[in-house]
């Protein structure tokens, strides 16, 4: 055994850890010989001696460290169990002093009083044998596959150990958790990213699987390493499942812990914590799929003019129709759409009626809403009805406009307000997306639009009086098959038929 004092390197997937001389795992750092702390990694390592990068390179880096007497250990990441007394038996989690590693497939090791052999394959995993398959996988396939899986595995580790400390073995009951959730609380972001990435992830996975030779080379990989008979996409599954369990599983750990307990208040705001990051999480996938809609949008307006409208905005709140009135009193009619942070004004062509063209846009990060009454405008010196205002808070500069009904001036009211509302959330929730999937969405708009005519690109645009949802059900309601030009005829009041039709008819029987 190792003599208590004694510092170990903990050897686990793709970073060396520190152990603990009794067992326990520490913080991921090595201490060098004036005290201080360091970050210490197989990165690290190879960094230091280039050798490591070869073929077989973990495989050296163990055995000099073994030869240099340093206590290497391995965490095992699948149960082994084996009949074999020449074998070593352990679960998932155990840890195993590394004695020699000289041979690629079997190291010697020692856990708790035996030594044997085991196998080195089960404290590796996919990805490993992935990419030393470079001529299966390309670095963007791997990228999209796994997506930060390891980032979530060294966060998940550093959590476990922190939750673990908070742990009362003797008095369970007695146990402090709710504040290792809260101190953990912003690494969970990091869960976004591969749920946003997962969809991609199973696409690629179900177009290598069409192939006989991906489909034998995974469950090679899951047998080498006797895992639970689950396809691969179930484990990558897993941890968007498990960002979704926190809430839940805090849920019911308040119901049953009173008032009373030390650490109720704690667990009570890591309930509401971890419900708000699964909150964002769910918010980014919904505007993932918002822009991909918008992007398409942009595309069909005929005539767009500056930044895409992703430079600012992800989501459509509202849209219809407004009469738009100049200082000279010249009312225009125009079809607009408030985004986030901006509206955008665009002209129906006479003929067709599905085609837009752009007309403009209003910053609304600078300008203020004012309500007007039923009247005559001072300022303007016009009579105004349903109407509203929208004034520049740096310059002199307002725009009036005015609704055909009351209950449609009320509804952009409504959206108006919603809009400040929504920007300030994502403010405080850090809701943001990345410049990469901004120009991904309008790359694939482009090519999808690229040759087809205007107005019939099937962009969805949300309907003159779509009701906002709450924070946790945004997203843009229009079905990606509603063609442009039958959404804007929602907009539109029905016709009566024209009375020279139905007479023409009526006098045809009797024509020579």
């Amino acid at each position: 055994m190792v003599a208590r004092g004694e510092i170990a390197r903990f050897w686990s997937l793709e970073s060396l850890h520190m152990v603990s001389s009794d067992g326990g795992t520490e913080s991921a750092a090595l201490v060098d010989d004036n005290g201080s702390e360091e970050d210490y990694s197989y990165e690290d390592l190879c960094q230091a001696n280039p050798r490591y990068l070869q073929p077989g390179g973990e495989q050296l880096a163990i055995n000099e460290l073994i030869s240099d007497g340093s206590v290497v250990c391995a965490e095992a990441l699948w149960d082994h169990v084996t009949m074999d007394d020449q074998e070593l038996g352990f679960k998932a989690g155990d840890v195993i002093q590394v004695l020699e590693a000289s041979n690629k497939d079997w190291w010697w090791g020692r856990n708790e009083d035996k030594e044997a052999w085991f196998p080195a394959s089960f404290v590796r995993g996919y990805i490993r044998q992935c990419r030393k398959h470079t001529g299966m996988f390309t670095v963007a396939q791997l990228a999209t596959i796994f997506g930060n899986i390891e980032d979530i595995y060294k966060f998940q580790r550093k959590f476990l150990k922190d939750l673990e400390k908070q742990y009362n073995k003797e008095e369970p009951h007695l146990s402090e958790i709710g504040s290792c959730f809260l101190q953990h609380q912003e690494g969970f972001a990091i869960y976004s990213e591969y749920c946003n990435n997962h969809p991609g992830a199973c696409a690629e996975l179900s177009n290598l699987m069409k192939q006989g030779r991906y489909r034998h080379f995974f469950e090679a990989c899951r047998l080498l390493q006797q895992m639970i008979d689950i396809a691969i996409d179930g484990f990558l599954l897993t941890p968007v499942q498990k960002i979704c369990k926190y809430p839940l599983q805090l849920a019911e750990l308040l119901k049953y812990t009173t008032q009373e307990h030390s650490d109720y208040s704690n667990i009570k705001a890591a309930y509401e914590a971890m419900k708000n990051v699964a909150c964002l999480i769910n918010e980014r996938k919904r505007r993932l799929e918002s822009i991909d809609k918008i992007a398409r949008w942009q595309v069909s307006i005929v005539g767009w003019e500056g930044l895409d409208i992703l430079d600012r905005s992800s989501e459509l709140i509202h849209s219809g129709e407004l009469t738009r009135i100049t200082k000279h009193g010249k009312s225009q009619q125009r079809t607009f759409f408030l985004f986030d942070h901006q509206l955008v004004s665009c002209k129906k062509d006479l003929l067709r009626r599905d085609v837009l063209y752009y007309r403009g846009r209003t910053d609304m990060d600078g300008v203020e809403l004012v309500d007007l009454e039923d009247g005559r405008d001072k300022d303007w010196n016009l009579n105004v009805r349903n109407a509203f205002k929208l004034v520049s808070k740096t310059t002199d500069e307002v725009h009036l406009f005015c609704a055909k009904k009351q209950e449609d001036k009320a509804r952009w009211l409504q959206a108006c307000g919603d809009e400040r509302r929504r920007v300030q959330e994502d403010r405080e929730m850090g809701m943001e997306i990345s410049e990469n999937q901004k120009k991904l969405a309008m790359l694939n708009a482009q090519k999808a639009g690229h040759g087809k005519s205007k107005g019939y690109s099937g962009c969805p645009v949300a309907p003159p009086h779509q009701s906002l949802h709450p924070l946790h059900q945004r997203h843009v309601t229009v079905p990606t098959s509603v063609p442009q030009q039958q959404v804007f005829a929602l907009a539109e009041p029905k016709r009566k038929p024209s009375l020279f039709w139905h007479t023409f008819n009526k006098l045809t029987p009797f024509k020579k």
